[in-house]
């Protein structure tokens, strides 16, 4: 059970850019609509569930080797990730009047730029889960359904919650990093 909330903590954590971006483009981009909002979760939940599961498979053939370790590397790669997160937040981009969040390459660009994270941590996953199907799985449910609503939220109140999105994301990834820490050392 507490691998299940550790989690859904971790995909919610991992949304947070996405749901940032997505609160953006309903922002700039107003003449969205639900199909468009519908595109943007799925790239978004998609690659958000895809990435991790390569840094699994990555961190699984590590395994063996940084067993003694891994408490250790968990709690830098998320420490990393979610510090990332933080200093990004306070570097708000004033989004461009031509911005189309629904083109095909820039809806890749954003969606491969805000998994990125989520491929480091994969690597993780791999070392505190046993089932990384139901972890990305939560992951990528948790990512679209969040998108989706960064879309609505964005079309009715704008940038005002962009940055404090992305600090909240990043200090849960923090928390968790601890949280590992201090189970496997005490």
């Amino acid at each position: 059970m507490t691998e299940l909330i550790t989690i859904i903590i971790i995909a919610v954590g991992l949304a947070m850019d996405a749901l940032a971006v997505s609160i953006v483009s309903g922002a700039a981009y107003r003449q969205l609509h639900v199909k468009h909002a519908l595109r943007i979760a799925l790239f978004f939940g998609a690659f958000q569930a895809v990435m991790p599961l390569i840094g699994s498979l990555a961190g699984l053939t590590l395994k063996g080797h940084i067993a003694r370790y891994d408490h250790w590397i968990a709690f830098g790669l998320l420490t990393a990730i979610g510090a990332k997160m933080i200093y990004e937040s306070f570097k708000i981009k004033e989004a461009e009047k031509k911005f189309d969040p629904t083109s095909l390459i820039t809806l890749l660009a954003l969606a491969v730029a805000t998994s990125i994270d989520a491929l480091a941590v994969g690597i993780t996953l791999s070392l505190i889960t046993k089932s990384i199907i139901i972890a990305v799985t939560i992951i990528g449910v948790i990512t679209f359904a969040l998108s989706y609503l960064g879309v609505a939220i964005g079309k009715r109140f704008g940038h005002f919650f962009e940055s404090k999105i992305e600090i909240l994301g990043g200090a849960i990834l923090i928390a968790i990093a601890v949280k590992i820490l201090l189970q496997h050392t005490l």
